[in-house]
């Protein structure tokens, strides 16, 4: 008995078509996605010459250390109080404490030049939430170079 083979159909890929469902995938991808650039900004901090500040009998002081731990003085305690916990919640609390009713009085902070500018921030931000008015900031006068010797 002789069978006789089917004769196979040959398969063919259209490539077209697939190409223009990739352009159309690519350019609704183009047109969707947005760009953005990740840029670094390289600055220059500006030294402070400025007059001295008025030596308040009653003041508070925050010093922030390189690692961002806060520490508190009010005006007349002698030295710097480490807070528990370097939470939010336990600045302002700490802060209403040392001045409950006066608000006026000026609110000192002083950085570590390493700190971070959270930290810093972070302290701007509650003294201003708790109805401090009066905050500076500590800095030192430049070092003036030194002219050559003749």
């Amino acid at each position: 008995m002789k069978f006789q083979r089917k004769r196979r159909e040959r398969v063919d890929i259209t490539l077209i078509s697939m190409i223009d469902v990739l352009f159309v995938l690519l350019l609704f991808f183009m047109v969707s996605t947005t760009f953005s650039r990740h840029t670094e900004v390289k600055i220059k901090l500006p030294q402070a010459n400025g007059e001295e500040a008025d030596n308040h009998p009653m003041s508070v002081n925050v010093v922030i250390d390189e690692k961002g731990v806060y520490y508190l003085t009010a005006g007349n305690e002698g030295r710097s109080r480490r807070l528990p916990d370097q939470n939010r919640e336990t600045l302002e609390r700490e802060l209403t404490r040392l001045s409950p009713q006066d608000k006026e009085l000026p609110l000192i902070i002083s950085g570590d030049a390493k700190t971070p500018h959270q930290s810093v921030m972070t302290v701007l931000d509650v003294a201003g939430q708790s109805g401090f008015s009066h905050i500076t900031f500590a800095t030192q006068e430049p070092e003036q170079p030194s002219e050559p010797e003749e």
